[in-house]
């Protein structure tokens, strides 16, 4: 997935994300941070939302049932991986993937997963780590294989 795909998709459901969440157009339009005319121009599929409202959406409304269908359990994961072209850093500990997350791999003190719904790959140590995420399959393998190089 790249910024435009996730722009459209979430541009498509904002209506239903501001229903799940019970908000009018004005109070949704204020919690964003736009105007209700061009929270109702998205609404109405004439414009898309801008990257920075599709952030701001993904991440207000992360337990959203619409966005976790649309980016499993870990939406701003989600985010992170595409704004930064993948992540390749330490970061945060997960849940260990048990409900969104196909183990792919295991080697040493690391697995690489696949989300089941963003398709998306990303690399854990064995404490439930991410230390790399993208959604290039290929590049997932290889930082893979370097992790488990390195650790001995």
């Amino acid at each position: 997935m790249n910024p435009e795909q996730l722009i459209e998709q979430i541009s498509h459901r904002a209506i239903l994300i501001r229903t799940e969440a019970g908000y009018s157009q004005e109070t949704m339009a204020s919690i964003l941070g736009i105007s209700k005319k061009t929270l109702v121009q998205i609404e109405k599929n004439r414009t898309t939302a801008s990257w920075t409202v599709v952030v701001a959406i993904v991440a207000l409304f992360s337990d959203s049932e619409i966005i976790q269908s649309l980016l499993g359990d870990a939406p701003l994961e989600v985010i992170r991986t595409i704004a930064h072209n993948g992540l390749d850093r330490p970061k945060g500990k997960t849940l260990g993937g048990k409900v969104w997350w196909k183990e792919v791999e295991t080697k040493r003190d690391f697995r690489i997963q696949q989300n089941l719904i963003s398709q998306h790959f990303r690399v854990l140590d064995m404490e439930d780590y991410v230390w790399f995420s993208t959604f290039d399959e290929q590049e997932a393998f290889e930082r893979f294989h370097e992790l488990t190089q390195s650790k001995g």
